[in-house]
């Protein structure tokens, strides 16, 4: 039976779910992981499956998904074992720039601060916890549109510390779209 090729389609799993017609790229998740790198810049041509292989290493290491084996189980991936036991074992900090398409820097910048934000949301529990002291609370609560540059440039640096420090284990980051609003800085001359 012919499968249907998701054209755009973003999400691992809705290409999974739908049993679009797929490349299997999932032993991507053994060589980046066996790299054993700090950072990891993927630089493709436009339209060549970025976001989607994001997606999928955020669906695979993500505890959102953790129990997820139908999403990997016909894949390359689960035939390694010690990867099957990775599966849905992280926190994952993720982040997509897609949408910042300001026609100025103020607004572009506002636009990034509201995601980081809505990034923050996601993890208000930890005003709760005691893995954050006062002084990193009154940051976290710092965290806005409107919020002062140094928080902005420290803002996934600290909400990484604070997860890593209340699971034990440092999350992944995954930045999607990193290039987008420095390309419409320079389309828009700011």
């Amino acid at each position: 039976m012919a499968r249907t090729v998701g054209i755009g389609k973003q999400s691992y799993e809705k290409v999974v779910m739908n049993n679009n017609f797929y490349i299997d790229k999932t032993l991507f998740i053994k060589e980046w992981w066996e790299n054993d790198d700090e950072v990891t810049l993927i630089t493709r041509p436009r339209r060549f499956g970025k976001t989607l292989n994001i997606s999928m290493v955020e669906q695979f290491f993500s505890i959102d998904y953790a129990g997820r084996n139908d999403l990997f189980e016909k894949m390359n991936i689960w035939k390694e074992e010690r990867y099957q036991k990775m599966q849905g074992e992280y926190h994952v900090i993720a982040m997509s720039f897609a949408n910042i398409k300001e026609t100025t820097f103020p607004s572009a910048r506002k636009a990034i601060c509201h995601s980081i934000l809505k990034l923050y949301n996601k993890f208000d529990f930890l005003l709760e916890s005691d893995y954050l002291n006062v002084a990193e609370k009154e940051l976290f609560q710092k965290i806005s549109p409107e919020m002062e540059n140094y928080i902005v440039a420290d803002s996934i640096r600290a909400l990484s510390d604070y997860l890593g420090r209340y699971y034990g284990k440092r999350p992944l980051i995954l930045l999607d779209e990193y290039d987008t609003p420095i390309l419409e800085a320079y389309i828009h001359g700011y």
